[in-house]
């Protein structure tokens, strides 16, 4: 073992003993003891409250079949794991990243992003098992720190958006479900991935295959970047940390297959059930929308604000007005830069002509902001200034019969908010199809027909044939319409 490895038991023991440690166990995936700060009911309330989040975000792909497919698929892996009475849900993610990840408490997530390159139910197993082999070594428990509480909330919004820089967020709880655990934590999720797709019937060789198509992707992104000008980044999720031909890599998986164990069934793959399963995938920016009548939705500033129903709103060059039909109350909205030193009370002191009366500070969804009524020759306005990322959006309500109409404008005021992931317009949609390939087919002949940027280089990496592979006549290959 070493003197290391002595060191090690010796400092879990005295950690167990002290009661230092939030919880010492043995963990039957890993055949050690787990030193954690979390114990595992809290890991599955916080694991919970993030599902929640997600689902109440809509953050789900709409295609029942399809969630059903990668659960029954996940069951049938969990089945055959080291903990096969505890309760997994998975689930796939409308996002067009390339990645999936746990969450603490058997939560497991994997984009439709990820979906449009995978080539078989055994490739899918592959990503499903790695992740299971997280979750049953507790590798989010044996990584986070003690102050994760507050962060849940964080994690799920950059998970739903994909906004925000992971470098700055290092210290967001679930960062390492985002980017990838460590080099030490990825080998023992896929030896143990491995072994569960063994026992359930899948090849192991195929985790391989997985690794293969995210190589290539992080290849298709540095040429791209190079192209672009820009710095050639590395790619950030799901096996980040494995070189292509990871030998150690390719033994820990070739070991599951040379087991001796009585758990083993036979595969379970339906001919071309995998295939008819992504058939008409959405592939790209997500379609699923969910927008409300009598509400605004400004797109490219992703904001939204709710209005009357006899109400219309003009967007013009500087403003944007939102009007009573019959002309009697109307609402101006402005956009300035933000000043980071400000604040919206301050701005909205300093820009109002008039004494401001009923003055309150704003707080919804996130934002901050200010309003007040201010009254000068006779006639009264309803003022407000909302914050939102660098921008002050400015608010002045009129009306004929001001006392009668200011609730109105309040409440529309107080309405504004940014859009929901599901609300954004996602243009023109794009879907995965299966062809075969006609005789004298070429990827660049296939691709001419496709209206994307780099669509030759697209389609090799959906059919694993990046960067210069050609098809057979008479394959059955993916294409994107």
């Amino acid at each position: 073992m070493g003197t290391h490895g002595l060191y090690s038991v010796a400092l879990a023991a005295l950690l167990c003993l002290a009661g230092l440690a939030g919880g010492c166990a043995g963990n039957p995936a890993t055949g050690g003891t787990d030193i954690v700060v979390t114990t595992q009911g809290r890991e599955i309330a916080i694991g919970r409250e993030m599902h929640q989040k997600l689902v109440e975000e809509g953050a789900a792909y709409d295609d029942p079949e399809l969630q059903a497919y990668v659960n029954r698929v996940g069951q049938r892996l969990v089945a055959a794991s080291d903990k096969p009475d505890m309760t997994f849900t998975f689930t796939v993610i409308d996002n067009p990243d390339i990645n999936a990840f746990a969450t603490p408490g058997g939560y497991i997530y994997v984009n439709r992003g990820l979906l449009a390159y995978l080539d078989s139910e055994a490739e899918l197993a592959g990503v499903l098992a790695h992740e299971i082999g997280h979750v049953t070594a507790r590798h989010a428990a044996r990584q986070q720190t003690a102050t994760i509480t507050s962060q849940v909330l964080a994690t799920t919004a950059y998970i739903l958006t994909g906004s925000g820089d992971l470098a700055q967020a290092s210290s967001m709880y679930g960062t390492e479900l985002v980017r990838g655990y460590g080099r030490e934590h990825e080998l023992e999720a896929d030896g143990l991935g491995a072994k569960y797709m063994y026992r359930a019937g899948y090849d192991p060789d195929a985790l391989l295959a997985v690794i293969g198509v995210l190589k290539d992707q992080e290849q298709f992104q540095r040429v791209q970047a190079k192209e672009g000008g820009k710095p050639a980044g590395t790619y950030h999720g799901l096996y980040a940390t494995h070189p292509r031909n990871d030998q150690r890599l390719q033994r820990v998986i070739r070991t599951a297959g040379e087991l001796d164990e009585e758990r083993v069934a036979s595969n379970p793959e339906i001919p071309g059930e995998f295939q008819r399963q992504i058939e008409g995938l959405v592939w790209g920016a997500s379609i699923q929308h969910e927008r409300q009548d009598n509400r605004y939705y400004h797109n490219k500033l992703a904001f939204s604000f709710e209005h009357p129903a006899q109400w219309t709103v003009d967007a013009g060059a500087s403003a944007i007005v939102a009007a009573a039909d019959d002309g009697s109350a109307t609402l101006t909205l402005t956009v300035r830069r933000r000043d980071p030193a400000g604040t919206p009370r301050a701005l909205l002191e300093h820009s109002a002509s008039g004494a401001l009366s009923g003055g309150k500070a704003l707080e919804q969804a996130g934002l901050t902001g200010y309003t007040a009524v201010a009254s000068q020759g006779g006639s009264d306005r309803r003022l407000a200034v909302i914050d939102y990322n660098n921008l002050s959006y400015l608010f002045e309500g009129r009306a004929n019969d001001f006392a009668a109409a200011d609730a109105q404008l309040l409440a529309i005021i107080e309405s504004f908010r940014p859009l929901h992931p599901r609300e954004r317009s996602a243009g023109t949609a794009h879907y995965i199809h299966y062809i075969q390939v006609p005789r004298g087919a070429t990827m660049a002949s296939l691709a001419s027909s496709v209206r994307l940027p780099d669509a030759e280089a697209r389609l090799r990496l959906l059919n694993g044939l990046y960067p210069r592979g050609e098809p057979r006549t008479g394959d059955w290959i993916k294409i994107i319409r």
